[in-house]
């Protein structure tokens, strides 16, 4: 059994995860650091998980224990944390936050199984893509794949609430939310940096803007993205090219049908789809924030690190109805 330790559980992420290890075949949780609530039952924090375990929280941080530990931090606060404590050499780490996912003076490998498979299992540490940026890139690398990004593109993305975080914010309150729309860190969101190097990764280069524009959505869980691309290719020949590069991809398809949020919710799938307008290509992708594009894809590095298979723990129904 993989022995794992989760820091930061007390959270979204940390429950999503703590529910899909419950749940994997070959894992354990060893423990679930919270400092804020040492002592109490996960099931009490997270209530979802009433009757599936007795597990508590700790304050404890026992990394000799454990074979892999997932860091379910805020961004930020995974090398403030590094700074400050040590974790055995052999100790594997997933981080889930924005700190290592730009390549520079660390050896954490960018943990986008689609295009960095072969890096993920050689890997002591990962660092687990972005929500809106994994949603983005699988829309997009095809294309560049093709070296089809010569023109700026448009994308626009809306999220549920659960990726602004757990704690209570202004645009997360309920009468806020609810029968609302709004945009925040137009052109400008954090997530741009790690999509702009996947595909240069990919392309080769890039030399135009990804213009992006993230909306809060009136629902709690998934992400639904467009995404406009320039180009005289054949969109026949764009689509075969789509399906061939995500052939052996686990979790990301390519579907003939137009594609609906609830298709993905609850599930670890990106799913993706082209439609052909004159010159344009609009590729539409979709994602569960929570899972594909945060817990369910590091389980998803987790399973690669440990040399089995990609898909344990994670075969999970949409949510259709």
């Amino acid at each position: 059994m993989i022995r794992v330790g989760i820091l930061g559980a007390a959270g979204y992420t940390g429950g999503e995860l703590i529910r899909l290890l419950l749940n994997h075949p070959e894992a354990e949780i060893v423990f679930a650091n919270s400092e804020s609530n040492a002592g109490n039952l996960v099931s009490d924090v997270h209530e979802g998980l009433v009757g599936d375990t007795e597990l508590r929280f700790t304050d404890a941080m026992p990394f000799e224990d454990v074979d892999v530990v997932f860091f379910c931090f805020g961004h930020g606060k995974s090398e403030a944390f590094l700074k400050e404590h040590t974790i055995p050499s052999q100790v594997k780490i997933i981080d889930l936050a924005q700190d290592f996912r730009i390549k520079g003076n660390h050896d954490y490998v960018y943990g986008l199984p689609e295009i960095n498979k072969e890096e993920i299992v050689q890997a002591q540490h990962v660092a687990n893509p972005g929500c809106f940026a994994t949603a983005i890139q699988l829309g997009l690398l095809p294309a560049a794949n093709l070296n089809l990004l010569k023109y700026d593109v448009s994308v626009n993305a809306i999220t549920g609430s659960t990726g602004a975080g757990q704690k209570p914010g202004a645009t997360t309150h309920f009468s806020w939310r609810n029968n609302n729309l709004s945009i925040y860190k137009p052109f400008t969101h954090q997530h741009l940096a790690e999509i702009r190097q996947s595909i240069k990764q990919v392309q080769g280069h890039l030399d135009v803007d990804i213009d992006f524009i993230p909306y809060r959505g009136d629902f709690a869980r998934g992400i639904f993205c467009t995404e406009v691309i320039r180009t005289k290719a054949p969109a026949d020949e764009v689509i075969q090219a789509y399906k061939d590069f995500y052939a052996d991809a686990a979790f990301t398809h390519y579907s003939d049908k137009p594609i609906d949020l609830k298709q993905v919710v609850n599930t670890n799938k990106c799913l993706v789809h082209i439609d052909a307008f004159e010159n344009k290509l609009l590729v539409t992708t979709a994602i569960d924030n929570l899972l594909k594009g945060a817990v369910g894809q590091a389980v998803q590095n987790m399973n690669l690190l440990f040399g089995i298979d990609e898909t344990a723990g994670l075969r999970l129904k949409a949510s259709a109805f």
